[in-house]
């Protein structure tokens, strides 16, 4: 596998509504340790669509796998132009940062919000630029906007062999679990006072 389209829920989704979140650092260490065994096999690209949420976090960690291993590459690719506009000033600062050290940064459409056919547009391609798909889905959790991407890529790999890797709160809730190890974190109040799902 080449190249990775990594997204999943946006922060709200999650009840996530800032940076300092607790919850955080767990779902960034699953996401790493999703990602390490693709890098050692070859993995060079993941894209994204740069959402609030999953899909920025998914950029940290990349960012941060660089410095081990600099031939790793990131590219976000939104729906349309300026997604960010409407977000909060902090959000948008946060985005700033993340932006200015991708490798490749495009827009599908090359004009603001029109309609949901950018998002489409935008997954189409995604996925046809990539060889798999890691998502942050939970089967337990509210829909959102997993649920189409989801469904998208069991059908692709059905037709294409394309791979799928799923990033669940069970994933969340082992990474919060080897934390504990570490420190003196007791992952299940961290995890299960204020759910995820």
């Amino acid at each position: 596998m080449k190249t990775l389209f990594a997204t999943g829920y946006r922060a709200h989704e999650l009840q996530i509504y800032n940076q300092k979140h607790k919850h955080i650092p767990f779902i960034k260490k699953a996401i790493e340790a999703k990602l390490l065994p693709l890098i050692e096999e070859g993995l060079e690209w993941v894209i994204t669509p740069g959402q609030y949420g999953f899909d920025l976090w998914v950029c940290e960690v990349v960012l941060e796998l660089r410095t081990a291993y600099p031939q790793l590459k990131l590219s976000i690719i939104t729906a349309f132009m300026n997604q960010e506009e409407q977000w909060k000033d902090e959000k948008k600062e946060y985005y700033q940062q993340i932006i200015t050290k991708v490798d490749y940064y495009g827009a599908v459409s090359h004009q603001p919000y029109v309609g949901p056919w950018q998002f489409q547009a935008r997954d189409e391609l995604l996925f046809r630029k990539s060889d798999g798909l890691l998502l942050f889905y939970d089967e337990e959790a509210a829909e959102g906007s997993s649920k189409y991407t989801k469904d998208r890529a069991l059908k692709k790999h059905q037709e294409e062999g394309y791979e799928l890797f799923l990033i669940t709160a069970e994933d969340i809730q082992n990474a919060a679990e080897e934390e504990s190890y570490d420190s003196d974190v007791d992952p299940y109040e961290s995890m299960y006072e204020e759910p995820i799902e």
